[in-house]
């Protein structure tokens, strides 16, 4: 279900477009284990999709009428996306964007004007999905497609064995963009996003505007640690609430206070105590401490590579 229309539109609407906060990877795994418990082995008795946008260019009575029926063997992960697998060797492929959530309670859900979808379990329990400004996307993926679709958008993850030094030294190499911005870069590592990449810079003692290419064995040794602690950090407190997120049973994560640098701006670092200050990089709001994390002399310029990869979807 994968057509050229559909391809070129989320391309279009890829998270580098928004402003706004897309959930990262502490926040999708959050979302992950919590629904995992209340669909797995679980079958779709009905569904009902309310807004065009979330499946489109396909219609949402076709989208609902073939979801209704399917088993789910698994819920799993793959940088941003959720991926709802069926016995039938079919996915449900959901993307949250900025303010995409899911809602389950053992009672009906209340009405809510920003449902996009409910689906009704065979346990009688339900399961909304909820998109305030309407980015998030939920693509069914026929057996076999998945990984060829998602191959070509993300990189490794950074929580698997997969993800070591040496893969990350290759990944950054002849990268002459900035840090930060190749970290950002899909491609390079799945899941992460603004808040984790500036959290893991700080850890490692790294500038945002440090070229990728020029770090050294040791440089890649911290990285590698700090963006593994970082994310872990991040899914041990449920994620990061600062406005949009929740989890499916409405609460929120408290990662938000334990940020290191991330919108600290002025704020004394938990390190060396000198103010965090803020930059933009790549355009996105960038935040970091002047005195652990020194940008050196061949990192002057901020422009960004000429290579610009396609960051999300």
């Amino acid at each position: 279900m994968l057509g050229t229309w559909h391809r070129a539109w989320l391309r279009r609407t890829g998270e580098a477009v928004y402003a706004g906060r897309v959930p990262e990877l502490p926040e999708v795994e959050t979302v992950r284990r919590r629904l995992e418990p209340v669909l797995t082995g679980r079958t779709f008795d009905h569904v009902d999709i309310f807004d065009s946008r979330l499946v489109r260019p396909y219609e949402p009575a076709e989208i609902a009428a073939e979801l209704t029926g399917e088993h789910v063997a698994s819920v799993e992960r793959r940088g941003k996306y959720l991926i709802v697998r069926f016995e039938s060797d079919r996915v449900l492929l959901v993307h949250l964007r900025m303010t995409g959530s899911f809602q389950h309670g053992d009672a009906p859900l209340d009405d809510d004007p920003h449902r996009r979808a409910l689906v009704q379990l065979d346990d009688g329990t339900e399961v909304g999905y909820r998109d305030v400004r309407r980015f998030g996307t939920w693509l069914v993926v026929e057996p076999g497609e998945l990984d060829a679709y998602l191959s070509t958008r993300l990189g490794v993850e950074p929580l698997e064995a997969l993800f070591t030094t040496t893969r990350l030294r290759d990944v950054l190499a002849k990268r002459r963009a900035p840090i930060k911005a190749a970290l950002l870069d899909q491609r390079t590592l799945a899941g992460m996003g603004n808040i984790y990449v500036d959290e893991a810079l700080w850890r490692a003692r790294i500038h945002p505007l440090r070229p990728a290419e020029t770090l050294d064995k040791d440089e890649l040794r911290r990285l590698h640690r700090a963006i593994r602690a970082s994310l872990e950090a991040g899914i041990a407190r449920q994620g990061s609430t600062l406005r949009d997120y929740r989890l499916p049973d409405g609460g929120s994560g408290s990662m938000q206070h334990e940020f290191k640098v991330y919108g600290r701006g002025g704020e004394p670092c938990d390190r060396c105590a000198t103010p965090i200050a803020k930059s933009r990089v790549g355009g996105r709001g960038t935040w970091f401490c002047p005195a652990c994390q020194p940008q050196a002399a061949s990192s002057s310029s901020s422009a960004p590579s000429r290579s610009r990869r396609q960051s999300s979807v």
